[in-house]
């Protein structure tokens, strides 16, 4: 990675020659430097990056995208790298790092005749970081990501559909970077479904040959929530394969730590909170999080773990409940209580670190609730 006096330098340049993609990447570099020191000022940079570059434009500089030839609309767009980490298990952990050691010595690999596919297939749940392992591979490899538009890709021609997978694998040929398509599956199902007409069919094959036109130094990354809809051609040009599941209680105790307390919850009840959000996604975790610390900051207090506890055990997955404005009363926090202690077997000890009272209040909210 380049310093930051480096990435301040190819900032400069890059927007004294107008160069969208040069920006963008130098930009995000200056925003990760920043994160741990001015995390206010990374916020900032991001949201910026975010825009799509419309000062550059208005000042004349568009990059050619590939676009639909009836609509108009392009068909990929380049997307920012993320400043958000990923957090993965073991054996998911292991693919990502083997599969970008291998791209990053792709010409080592081409030399000895081993390259082969660069294609990387995400399968799992919504909200499990799919789209953030992508960014992920861009940004470790040094390489723009530019993310299909299904909804300008698929037209009601299917004809056109083809004609637009087409020019979407020209374009990934020539900028050499990361091409993302997300939820694949809609030009990508089993060409044995009796359901589907030839046409669509003719859209699987179209896309098959895309993959198999590129050179060995090309990437492709694409991720399905429903892997069982793929057809097996598919399978088998994707080498590489994470499949991702919720995650497990020491992954989402290292969220919450991450997420609602910036890495520094080592005296908070972490190992509950784990254990109440079993079934939600990184992304939930991160949604009830900001939430939380959204509502500290408009409010002047400290982060509502009262209302946090609330928000988990009224989430399901892809189904978050944000924490409420205000405090809990002293009913909602006995029946909070109760379900803490009966369904979760929590002690006392923790549930009063969860709902910011005392021991012995929690000890009255459980007798009260048994004489009730």
């Amino acid at each position: 990675m380049k310093s930051f006096g480096e990435s301040l330098v190819s900032l400069v340049a890059a927007s004294l020659d107008a160069n969208y993609t040069d920006v963008r990447k130098a930009a995000t570099s200056i925003a990760q430097f920043l994160n741990k020191e001015d995390a206010e000022a990374a916020k900032q940079i991001k949201s910026l990056i975010r825009k799509k570059g419309v000062p550059l434009r208005s000042s004349g500089y568009i990059e050619k995208l590939p676009a639909d030839a009836k609509s108009k609309l392009d068909l990929v767009e380049e997307s920012s790298w993320p400043l958000t980490p990923i957090f993965l298990g073991e054996v998911e952990k292991n693919v990502f790092d083997t599969f970008v050691e291998d791209v990053a010595n792709s010409d080592r690999l081409i030399k000895y005749g081993l390259a082969g596919r660069f294609n990387l297939l995400l399968s799992g749940p919504p909200g499990t970081g799919k789209s953030l392992i992508a960014g992920h591979v861009a940004a470790q490899l040094n390489k723009p990501i530019y993310t299909v538009r299904l909804d300008s890709m698929i037209s009601s021609l299917l004809g056109d559909t083809a004609k637009n997978i087409r020019s979407v694998f020209d374009f990934s040929a020539r900028k050499k970077g990361v091409l993302f398509i997300d939820e694949v599956d809609a030009v990508a199902k089993l060409r044995d479904d009796k359901h589907e007409v030839g046409e669509l069919k003719r859209v699987v094959n179209t896309l098959i040959q895309g993959l198999d036109s590129l050179d060995d130094d090309s990437i492709v990354i694409a991720a399905t929530n429903h892997a069982g809809l793929l057809d097996p051609a598919i399978w088998r040009r994707f080498p590489y394969s994470i499949k991702f599941e919720y995650p497990d209680a020491d992954l989402r105790r290292v969220m919450w730590e991450h997420f609602l307390y910036d890495d520094h919850g080592e005296q908070n009840p972490l190992r509950s909170l784990s254990y109440i959000s079993d079934g939600l996604s990184g992304s939930d975790i991160e949604t009830i999080s900001y939430s939380a610390k959204r509502r500290s900051v408009l409010e002047g207090c400290e982060i509502n773990l009262p209302r946090v506890v609330e928000a988990v055990l009224r989430s399901r997955p892809s189904q978050v409940s944000i924490p409420m404005r205000g405090e809990l009363g002293a009913a909602e926090k006995k029946d909070l209580s109760r379900v803490l202690s009966v369904n979760y077997k929590i002690s006392q000890a923790e549930i009063a670190k969860m709902l910011s009272v005392s021991r012995q209040a929690v000890s009255k909210y459980l007798k009260g609730a048994k004489d009730g």
